[in-house]
């Protein structure tokens, strides 16, 4: 069972008192670590982690977003002891496509799979600060984590058709949940909606690994779409997949954004700025040492200025691919 809280640890509670120290052996005085791009500077090691990187806030709390799906405040995921991303906060528009995009391990897809509940089935995670979806409490004691999921779609990095046929695994979902309704409307619906009925349509009895990877990853789409969501998260779908089958998903994304929300992670900038209204910069906070690596929210704001006129330097490097 993933333990919930609400409230957030103080920082700096446990910094050893130093006062007394002969000025030499003071940790404050040691030189500086030599800059490395991107990262934040290391600190001593009685430090539980280096000081909150300078963020842009009147972008990353943006009152301009009258609509936002999401909303949240200082959210942090640990897993067991060790925190994996810190003091999240953001605000997610309504019927945008919203990218997060950083290096490895800076917390992107742990961030996403808070949007509907998803480390709950991670036994060490804990989930602390506030995920508001719509103005609702996503973590309050009386929400169905279940009723989150059909509302929040996901489609994950690798295609994962279920053994099944094509039109079983669209219509797996509705079932559970008993829609109402025809069936085979419903079916029809969810794969033309992501573009795929004319390819499936005269084999919806096939099995599903018959399909190409980009069919494959459409499937995907297509199942999430069936249980009506008003969210679509999208962790990294075109990582696996051809250049061809790419254009497709992005083309999709585009037609899909009028009804639903979207929020992509990606590693691949140019899609990036291709498809997002609005993008999110994450970096790694190497701490004091190699492995306490927190990921921390550097940038967000919409995407053109973003790769155009980022307030960050950091992100700028990023984007220019200095590093990462």
């Amino acid at each position: 069972m993933v333990a919930i809280t609400q409230g957030d640890p103080t920082p700096g509670s446990n910094l050893r008192d130093v006062s007394d120290l002969d000025p030499a052996s003071d940790p404050r005085n040691e030189p500086a670590a030599p800059a490395i791009p991107g990262q934040v500077p290391a600190v001593a090691a009685g430090q539980p982690h280096a000081a909150v990187p300078v963020v842009a806030h009147h972008d990353v709390i943006d009152d301009a977003i009258e609509t936002p799906v999401f909303v949240t405040e200082k959210l942090s995921v640990s897993y067991g002891s060790s925190p994996a991303v810190l003091d999240v906060s953001l605000r997610v528009p309504e019927k945008q496509i919203t990218a997060f995009i950083g290096p490895s391990g800076c917390g992107k897809s742990t961030i996403i799979r808070c949007f509907n509940r998803m480390n709950d089935l991670i036994p060490a995670a804990r989930v602390d600060g506030m995920v508001r979806y719509h103005g609702v409490d996503l973590y309050g004691g009386d929400i169905d984590s279940v009723q989150v999921r059909k509302r929040i779609g996901m489609v994950f990095q690798k295609p994962n058709p279920f053994p099944k046929s094509i039109y079983d695994n669209i219509a797996f979902g509705p079932k559970v949940l008993g829609m109402k309704g025809s069936m085979d409307q419903i079916v029809e619906q969810a794969l033309r909606r992501a573009s795929l009925w004319d390819d499936v349509k005269d084999r919806l009895k096939d099995n599903a690994f018959g399909m190409s990877g980009g069919q494959q990853q459409r499937l995907c789409i297509a199942r999430a779409l069936a249980t009506n969501p008003d969210v679509l998260l999208m962790d990294e779908p075109c990582s696996a997949l051809d250049p061809i089958s790419t254009g497709r998903i992005e083309d999709l994304m585009h037609e899909l954004k009028e009804t639903v929300s979207i929020v992509i992670v990606t590693h691949n900038m140019q899609q990036a700025a291709r498809v997002s209204d609005r993008t999110a910069f994450f970096i790694v906070d190497m701490g004091s040492s190699e492995e306490a690596r927190i990921g921390r929210l550097v940038e967000y704001g919409p995407t053109d200025r973003i790769f155009t006129n980022p307030h960050d330097i950091r992100t700028e490097e990023y984007v220019s691919g200095k590093f990462g």
